[in-house]
């Protein structure tokens, strides 16, 4: 039987919130159906979701032909997020309503090792100008998600010995916006955030491994729709594992031939440079790549085998239903998926890659600020959340 039991504590207004945002119910009748509470408490909390506008009311005509019976809509526009995805080249800023859709956004072009305070105050700039361009004002802001490339201590908000950002370690990051913005303030990994889109790109997935290919490398884990972090944080660390046959390079991390410093696409802008190649950036990889250069092909090959190695063994640990790849190498994604795809089904159990799909990223380079936004959504828009909201 639907509905909660008599028994049951009162469904709260977050609790019905959830209801209409799910689809679950859309009308007062359904809402009292599903919780047990009366028309008149369904009516009170309802009335506080409707003047808070985290939803809306619809008259719509009645399928009996009888009287016009009101539903009950989420309203993605009834508030909104900042997305900031900090990358170690340039970073992207956005303002997003309650779905996650991107409403405004523009690329920073400050590389990380800037270091955070002079990124940040730069990128809030950028924030107040995208608001404007959006047409909403700071009242409206919900919350602020943000994304840093390594390891991240989420209760305190700050990075965690990231060789890829030198001068960001320990430094409390949410008080550099909050100064401007007073939202609440969410940092999380880069990768696990793309997750976090591509998962919700994919309703049809609950499995999947993120990975994104760019300065670095690093991989986002989403098992049974939840996204993993580990024990601290560091789940999806995948660039600092050794790969076997590497010439010897050292890594910031104190290893030797880790993956970052042999297959991402810094490593291959090295590469191609000792080639005699004209590269100074990623792109320039990729369009040597496009333009069917045979060293960028062979190198971009060579590097999509040396991450299919690492990703083998993720691959037989967690069996994912889709291999997801983005990040600025991705566009070069034919060799370098031949590469993985060779190293993954010579070295993964056929269990495991029976119906394995190994695809790009759907988003388009907007994983990273869209996956921020909905970091932030599943938090502020969470039954407990809006209670607070509503009773501040």
């Amino acid at each position: 039987m639907r509905g909660r039991t008599p028994t049951s504590a009162p469904a709260t207004a977050g609790e019905i919130f959830r209801l209409v945002r799910d689809g679950v119910a859309g009308t007062r009748t359904e809402i009292g159906r599903e919780t047990g509470l009366s028309r008149t408490a369904v009516a009170a909390r309802v009335d506080r979701l409707l003047a808070d506008g985290l939803v809306t009311e619809v008259v719509g005509a009645a399928a009996t032909g009888g009287r016009p019976a009101a539903r009950l809509e989420f309203n993605a526009a009834g508030g909104t997020v900042l997305a900031l995805s900090v990358g170690v080249s340039r970073s992207k800023a956005a303002v997003c309503d309650l779905s996650g859709a991107v409403l405004a956004e523009e690329v920073v072009d400050i590389p990380a090792s800037a270091g955070p305070e002079h990124l940040l105050s730069e990128a809030v700039i950028r924030l107040e100008k995208l608001l404007l361009t959006a047409g909403v004002d700071d009242a409206t802001i919900r919350g602020i998600g943000l994304s840093i490339p390594g390891t991240v201590d989420g209760a305190r908000g700050w990075s965690v010995g990231v060789p890829a950002l030198p001068g960001w370690e320990r430094i409390a990051l949410p008080p550099l916006l909050t100064a401007r913005f007073p939202a609440p303030v969410l940092v999380d990994n880069d990768v696990n955030v793309m997750a976090l889109a591509e998962h919700d790109a994919h309703p049809d997935v609950d499995d999947l491994l993120m990975v994104k290919i760019g300065s670095g490398v690093g991989a986002g884990l989403v098992c049974g729709g939840v996204l993993q972090r580990g024990a601290w944080g560091a789940a999806g660390e995948i660039g600092h594992t050794p790969v076997h046959d590497g010439p010897g390079i050292g890594c910031g991390c104190g290893n030797i031939d880790c993956l970052e410093v042999l297959a991402s696409g810094r490593a291959l802008v090295r590469d191609l440079a000792e080639c005699g190649q004209p590269v100074t950036a990623i792109a320039d990889v990729v369009a040597l790549v496009k333009q069917g250069d045979p060293d960028a092909v062979r190198l971009v090959r060579i590097a999509g085998r040396r991450l299919g190695e690492v990703l083998a063994a993720a691959v037989n640990l967690v069996n994912p239903a889709l291999v997801a790849i983005g990040g600025d190498l991705v566009g070069a994604f034919d060799p370098l998926v031949a590469g993985v795809r060779e190293a993954i089904y010579r070295r993964s159990m056929a269990a495991a890659t029976q119906n394995l799909r190994i695809e790009p990223g759907l988003l388009s380079g907007r994983s990273g600020v869209m996956g921020c936004a909905i970091l932030v959504l599943d938090e502020v828009l969470s039954p407990g959340s809006v209670d607070a909201a509503l009773s501040a």
